[in-house]
């Protein structure tokens, strides 16, 4: 079977499962997320297997150290997974919401309310823990979905899958609304993203390269999820003592993750008190240093080494133990040096001026804006979301950390009496 019939094939059977999904009651759909924390947590050892398998073949293929810590799975990730489930099985549904409500002069009431786009596909990479995140939001939301992972991840995806799977077995929802996408040929992906009609919405999550190749080449309508290329900029105003754990915390905490900091932006006035520190801090945490000509001559004269940053530097997303450090001469400067170089996903002001983070934020066109804390914030779980589907870094339909609400679309209703348009 090509992977044209496969796509059909799985997308044929996720639309029937919709239907358990829809006659489900919104306590139906958090017990059966109930249900799959309770077979994550008994499944560990199966999980741990495959992840293993995994990672072997990681390690043999010499996959980057970043995308290595991405695909790792351990009994607290799994802890974390399951955790996820649990918390977004306690938030309200977001289904059947009445948005607004009105009578119009000749006596047709309107009613727009918050439905589930139907069938979602998810194209990611690497992590496994997407699979589950994606799965729980989804499957609360009242979507199905189609999941297609990297190969580089398929035992563990495989696995994962059918943990859920055996745990929506046990309910009144189809396991059909949770399907795993084969990985071992690329034409999958061409397939779910040219299936329109079939599938109603395909996420990206990944890589810019990834995510760029969804976006371009799909005809079901997409949500672009966004690369990281995040800033901190420690402001004339800043309290240094909050701004040092704030960079260090943004930077080494996760950097394999889109929401670690990339760059560093200090004000000239508080660069030579503040440089040293921060310099010696990074360095000790093993983090390579990037920097321009001021920053050069600082970290020369406190034996600290660097390189000079190039403008390819300054844009890229290192998803690791890497980062670029700048002196500005402004607030607006900072600001114009993210919008020439940042990706419009999360951006940070330390300051204790509330007129400076209220200019900062204004300035900065992106999904999330820090005030004098970590970048690390962008994430929904951190938000309350209990779990996210990814961060949007576009305008329409979703920006940020995509939760439940955000995996709904509307339908109007309309109610008369008989009216008829003249």
């Amino acid at each position: 079977m090509d992977a044209t019939a496969i796509i059909s094939e799985i997308a044929e059977r996720a639309r029937l499962a919709a239907r358990t999904l829809i006659a489900a009651s919104d306590s139906d759909r958090a017990d059966a997320l109930i249900r799959i924390a309770e077979e994550l947590s008994a499944s560990e050892i199966e999980i741990l297997s495959a992840n293993s398998k995994d990672m072997t073949r990681a390690r043999v293929e010499n996959m980057a150290e970043s995308m290595q810590d991405r695909l790792l799975l351990t009994a607290a990730r799994i802890s974390e997974m399951a955790d996820g489930a649990r918390q977004v099985s306690k938030l309200s549904s977001p289904l059947g919401k009445t948005l607004r409500e009105s009578t119009l002069p000749n006596g047709l009431h309107l009613k727009q309310i918050s439905v589930p786009f139907g069938v979602v596909g998810m194209v990611y990479e690497a992590r496994p823990n997407v699979t589950v995140d994606a799965a729980i939001i989804l499957l609360m939301s009242g979507n199905t979905a189609l999941l297609r992972g990297s190969s580089s991840a398929a035992q563990s995806n495989e696995v994962l899958v059918n943990v859920m799977r055996r745990a929506l077995a046990k309910t009144n929802i189809s396991p059909d609304a949770i399907q795993l996408v084969p990985s071992d040929d690329r034409s999958t992906v061409t397939a779910l993203l040219h299936a329109r009609g079939e599938v109603d919405l395909v996420i990206p999550r990944g890589s810019a390269a990834l995510i760029r190749t969804v976006v371009d080449d799909s005809t079901v309508p997409t949500i672009e999820t966004g690369a990281g290329v995040c800033h901190v900029y420690v402001d004339a105003e800043a309290d240094l003592d909050k701004a040092l754990p704030i960079v260090i915390n943004s930077k080494v905490h996760r950097p394999s993750v889109c929401n670690a900091a990339e760059t560093l932006l200090v004000h000239e006035s508080v660069a030579v008190k503040f440089l040293p520190l921060v310099l010696a801090a990074l360095q000790s945490a093993k983090v390579k240093l990037n920097v321009d000509e001021e920053v050069t001559k600082i970290a020369s004269e406190n034996h600290i080494s660097t390189n000079l940053a190039t403008g390819e530097n300054w844009a890229t997303e290192y998803n690791a133990l890497e980062m670029n450090i700048g002196v500005v001469p402004s607030l607006l400067a900072a600001a114009d040096h993210i919008a020439k170089f940042g990706t419009k996903h999360t951006e940070a002001i330390v300051t204790e001026s509330e007129a400076n983070a209220a200019k900062f934020i204004a300035l900065s066109d992106c999904a999330a804006v820090m005030v004098n804390a970590s970048t690390r914030f962008t994430d929904g779980e951190q938000m309350g979301f209990g779990a996210e589907i990814g961060i949007s870094n576009q305008k329409l339909h979703a920006r940020g950390p995509m939760g439940l609400e955000q995996m709904t679309t509307t339908t109007w209703i309309v109610t008369g009496t008989g009216q008829i348009r003249a």
